[in-house]
């Protein structure tokens, strides 16, 4: 990527206007016409940008994604769109007009921000990722809010600014890092720039222990279109907060302290809570508007006689309930001609695919299986979403 600045020739942007929709069946056709007309280096980069905007369209929508400009790393660590305008909102509604946005990264966070009509000093390091964020501050318009200075966050005055985001890198040589204090920066040092703001927010990984949250925080859980996208600190709103959000929306459910839910039989539904309700154990929260308890003290399911429309889980109607045993499940599967089968574990070490080579499904029906724990011992619970309609009867036993 340090070929960023050719591309922002006029050359290299009308290479990559060139190259826009590109399909990589067709990389090696296109790559040696363009090469007749145009150095190969730059054939290459713009190719290669090219690739990392069609990625990075899942994040940051095909219209930005084809304007901006994205390094490999950029793109893998970057905040998804949706989850940044929802924080740059709530900064918004503290009455935040100022951000330091410290590990800006390619610049995902300070896009939301400004376009929040925030101003934002956005500091990283790495010359590259600062050049890069720099370079999308332009495209998307947003130079005049967005300031990008490359320099290392531990040295940089936030003093003069309302509130200050940290998105640490919590990826490695080997991956991913699960150890806050080995986060770059650490989450200690976050903390101690955290408590010298007004506001500030922390994004750290969704498996962040809860003993790890300082005391004066607020805990956020966050998912989008139901996979777990971050945890965030914050600082300045409700210390000891612990909360959900789905997106869209949002919806956000706040913790009420609730003891864990008993466990019960398993009745008519099955309910599987959001990842972020679960992460954030709120599974108890979610059990008390269900009027419902758990199939096993360990499992994270909640089971309810009652379906109860909530944002929080999906439900599923239980019609089946056999002790684990693929050739009984396979039998039943048969005999309900079901050829589409969605397979759910939690609590069980039988992997999806493993099971369904083994039952073989087929026929015009789909069903879902539900590999777990009812009360300590091995079972399978067979159902269909709710929102499918009733069926006949309730579990069989």
């Amino acid at each position: 990527m340090n070929d960023l600045a050719p591309l922002l020739t006029p050359e290299g942007r009308a290479l990559l206007d060139a190259v826009r929709g590109t399909a990589a069946a067709d990389e090696l056709a296109v790559a040696t016409r363009l090469r007749r007309e145009h150095p190969a280096a730059l054939v290459s980069a713009a190719l290669g940008q090219e690739r990392l905007r069609q990625r990075a369209a899942v994040k940051f929508g095909a219209r930005d994604a084809e304007r901006m400009f994205f390094t490999p790393n950029g793109v893998e660590q970057s905040t998804r769109a949706t989850v940044a305008a929802y924080r740059a909102e709530r900064f918004k509604g503290l009455g935040v007009t100022s951000v330091a946005d410290l590990c800006c990264g390619i610049g995902g966070d300070a896009i939301a921000l400004a376009r929040a009509g925030i101003r934002v000093l956005a500091v990283d390091r790495d010359p590259v990722t600062a050049a890069v964020a720099r370079a999308n501050m332009e495209a998307l318009g947003l130079a005049d809010l967005v300031e990008v200075r490359e320099a290392d966050v531990t040295d940089v005055d936030t003093a003069g600014h309302d509130a200050v985001f940290v998105d640490p890198a919590r990826r490695g040589g080997r991956g991913r890092i699960f150890d806050p204090e080995a986060y770059s920066p650490p989450l200690s040092w976050a903390v101690e720039a955290a408590r010298v703001a007004a506001h500030a927010a922390l994004k750290v990984a969704p498996g962040i222990p809860h003993e790890a949250v300082p005391a004066e925080a607020e805990a956020e859980w966050i998912s989008d279109g139901g996979d777990v996208k971050e945890a965030v600190l914050w600082f300045g709103t409700t210390p000891g907060a612990v909360r959900a959000t789905l997106l869209p929306g949002p919806r956000t459910l706040l913790s009420a302290g609730l003891p864990n839910p008993p466990v019960r039989p398993v009745g008519r539904y099955l309910y599987e809570p959001d990842g972020a309700v679960i992460r954030a154990h709120l599974v108890a929260d979610v059990a008390r508007d269900l009027d419902g308890g758990l199939v096993d003290e360990t499992i994270a399911y909640v089971t309810a006689d009652d379906l109860r429309p909530t944002p929080y889980a999906a439900a599923y109607e239980i019609t089946d309930q056999l002790p684990f045993n693929v050739k009984k499940l396979k039998a039943l599967l048969r005999e309900r001609g079901v050829g589409v089968l969605t397979v759910k574990k939690r609590g069980s070490a039988v992997e999806p695919e493993e099971l369904r080579k083994k039952v073989k499904p087929q026929g015009p029906n789909a069903a879902t299986v539900f590999l777990t724990r009812v009360a300590g011992a091995p079972t399978m619970l067979v159902g269909r979403p709710a929102a499918e309609g009733p069926s006949g009867g309730g579990p069989g036993r």
